[in-house]
């Protein structure tokens, strides 16, 4: 059997798995008795990209096996701490969202474009940090930023999905928010009027940590990896595709509740 190895975000950690993305997928966000259900959002990575990055790969070969009755070895954790500054940027293949009934939608990566628009941007940090964020900088400014080492608070790597913020992008205090699920949207608004006051100011916080499961039907554009060499990007497919190619996964994450 074939020994995939995957870079969980929440929580963050390597593991090994006999499990192709779908049947994992599903495994990590329902998982057995033991565990209570979740949304799982992980990367696919190449093994052969991380052989020299110190992750214990011989003994994944060596425990990663089926069970006596022929059952697939389902998870073999082999990092747990500051896991993702260790993945090269290039070793993560695919991108997988998991619903919390397990349907997973796989993203491959793609050049980052940015799309010129100036208006704010909501970040939800996801590894290894989780505050959600806002922000005048794109999303290669925003991970630029926050990985440099120039700064006093920084992080080596950032794990994030830009979320929507409707049309509270352009004006904090537009009165038809449609259906944004947010908590507080009051709060909300403050921090984009006092980002809009403060031109000098590149960031603000909304929420210290996730407190809920993100919402993946909240993501506006994608998720994105980024460090001080570049940026990884996973864009969402639109609506549209949305609905007539992954219409199952689609329908589950509409029906999530989170924050």
């Amino acid at each position: 059997m074939t020994t995939y190895v995957y870079l969980s975000l929440i929580p963050e950690a390597l593991i090994a798995s006999m499990l192709p993305p779908d049947d994992f997928g599903l495994y990590y966000a329902i998982g057995s008795a033991k565990r209570s259900r979740g949304q799982a959002i992980f990367f696919s990575v190449d093994r052969d990209a991380i052989n020299d990055a110190g992750f214990p790969l011989v003994d994944a070969d060596i425990r990663c096996v089926p069970h006596t009755d022929g059952r697939p070895k389902r998870s073999l954790y082999l990092s747990i701490y500051r896991t993702l500054e260790r993945v090269p940027r290039d070793a993560l293949t695919a991108l997988h969202l998991a619903t919390d009934d397990g349907r997973v939608l796989t993203i491959e990566p793609q050049d980052f474009v940015a799309d010129g628009e100036d208006r704010a941007h909501l970040y939800q940090e996801f590894c290894p940090v989780t505050p959600r964020i806002v922000s005048h900088l794109d999303p290669a400014e925003f991970a630029r930023f926050i990985t440099d080492k120039a700064h006093n608070v920084h992080v080596p790597r950032i794990a994030f999905a830009e979320l929507t913020l409707g049309n509270l992008k352009n004006n904090p205090d537009h009165h038809d928010i449609h259906n944004l699920p947010y908590p507080n949207i009051g709060h909300l608004r403050d921090c984009l009027r006092e980002l809009a006051e403060a031109p000098e100011k590149a960031t603000k916080t909304v929420l210290r940590q996730i407190t809920q499961e993100v919402l993946f039907r909240t993501i506006r554009n994608g998720v994105f990896v980024g460090d001080a060499t570049g940026i990884s990007a996973f864009p969402l497919p639109t609506h549209d595709a949305l609905e007539r190619e992954h219409l199952a996964w689609w329908r589950s994450a509409q029906s999530t509740f989170g924050q």
